[in-house]
């Protein structure tokens, strides 16, 4: 495979798509075209985006100890109390209530 025809592939190796090819085609596609495959790759990678965050999730539990930095690079001690959709309600030994994306906190050893 040389450096302009690098191929995507699958987990199973199997090919999709040249990539070349792929570049002549975009640039030979309509508007209606393009804001089509636009939706379809803005799907896929909400779909990619919302797995990454269930894998997050799933390593936290209601009543588990975490901790994360603020902004400011305060560190925060808490417990779990929720989880939602997308982020870990959770309530800081101070008493804050706090919706945080699961990417951002770690278990607590304390």
């Amino acid at each position: 495979m040389t450096a302009n025809s690098t191929k995507w592939q699958m987990s199973s190796n199997q090919t999709i798509l040249d990539r070349e090819l792929f570049t002549q085609a975009l640039r030979n596609m309509s508007e209606d075209d393009l804001l089509y495959l636009n939706r379809i790759v803005v799907e896929r990678l909400n779909l990619i985006t919302q797995a990454k965050s269930t894998v997050q999730l799933a390593q936290f539990g209601a009543g588990d100890r975490v901790s994360f930095t603020t902004t400011d690079g305060t560190v925060k001690h808490g417990r779990v109390m929720r989880l939602n959709k997308k982020t870990i309600s959770l309530l800081t030994d101070e008493g804050q209530q706090w919706k945080i994306s699961p990417g951002f906190l770690r278990k607590a050893t304390r």
